[in-house]
């Protein structure tokens, strides 16, 4: 498969999530819609490892990542759908956005990574402060739903991001499908649970953008988006798959301002910026490589 198109693709994916999320749980509420996503992530990434003969390990190792990727799925996947409705949709992937940051201070206390120098600390500071611009004053954080969702996202993004460091710790070397397969079925039974102690109703009547917007998180979403990226991981320079983060939350918030018309005001696009520039200043080793290797290459 072509690297650009799978990396455009994972681009294209990863916009359009935040507001799909919004659209699958408005008719059905959040633990319904998500419990059905992963149904269906189940059932695709296990049809598809049947069909392709991709190796399933069940080796320790194996256990333990699904494990805990299956923990950590769950636990982010459910505040994020629980704060959804409470934020724009391309705030949401603001939010993530700030993910890489998170990483790197668990890295250095679960992976004995280096220390954070002046540099990744400059860049947190300013993405801090841009959090801080989009959400401390105006209508993107009035009233109590939408403060409890911004801290619910927010927990959701620092549980994603510590299961990544475990993950990496942990390091299996299982086929990436194996691993969101193993990831997918032992979080399944949770997302029952939480849909069944939520209300346990299944809707009588699902609205057609709902329904599709479930059956696009189940395939793309929870399984084909996955892969690519772990595809791209593998065949990519780390610089290029950083800058993944850069570009989605720009384009979340314009695909929710284009098609569900949610306002992006001119404090949002300067809060978005000061992360993105803070996400910049953090990664800038790398991106400076990367610009250095393909000056080399022409």
């Amino acid at each position: 498969m072509n690297v650009t198109l799978a990396y455009l693709t994972v681009i294209a994916i990863w916009s359009t999530t935040p507001l799909a999320i919004r659209v699958s749980a408005l008719d059905t509420g959040f633990a319904f819609a998500l419990m059905v996503r992963m149904a269906i992530g189940v059932v695709l990434a296990f049809a598809i490892i049947i069909a392709w003969r991709v190796e399933f390990p069940l080796h320790a190792r194996a256990r333990r990542s699904y494990l805990i990727g299956g923990l950590g799925m769950f636990g982010g996947m459910l505040c994020t759908y629980w704060g959804a409705p409470y934020v724009h949709s391309g705030l949401i992937s603001v939010l993530f956005g700030l993910s890489p940051l998170v990483t790197s201070v668990l890295a250095v206390r679960w992976l004995n990574e280096p220390a954070l120098n002046m540099r990744k600390l400059g860049g947190m500071l300013l993405a801090l402060v841009g959090l801080a611009v989009i959400f401390l004053s105006g209508h993107e954080i009035a009233g109590f739903q939408a403060v409890t969702g911004t801290a619910v996202l927010l927990l959701g993004m620092l549980i994603y991001s510590a299961t990544l460091v475990a993950l990496k710790r942990i390091n299996d070397t299982s086929p990436p499908l194996a691993t969101t397969a193993g990831t997918l079925i032992v979080a399944m039974p949770l997302f029952i649970l939480a849909w069944w102690l939520a209300d346990g109703h299944i809707p009588a009547d699902i609205s057609f953008w709902g329904g599709a917007a479930i059956t696009y998180l189940g395939i793309f979403g929870s399984v084909v988006g996955f892969a690519l990226y772990y595809f791209v991981i593998k065949h990519m320079e780390a610089g290029k798959v950083a800058l993944i983060t850069l570009v989605t939350p720009v384009m979340a918030l314009l695909l929710g301002n284009f098609l569900n018309g949610e306002t992006v005001t001119m404090r949002v696009w300067l809060g978005a910026g000061l992360i993105t520039l803070g996400l910049v200043v953090h990664q800038i080793t790398v991106l400076v490589g990367m610009v250095r290797r393909s000056s080399l290459r022409n």
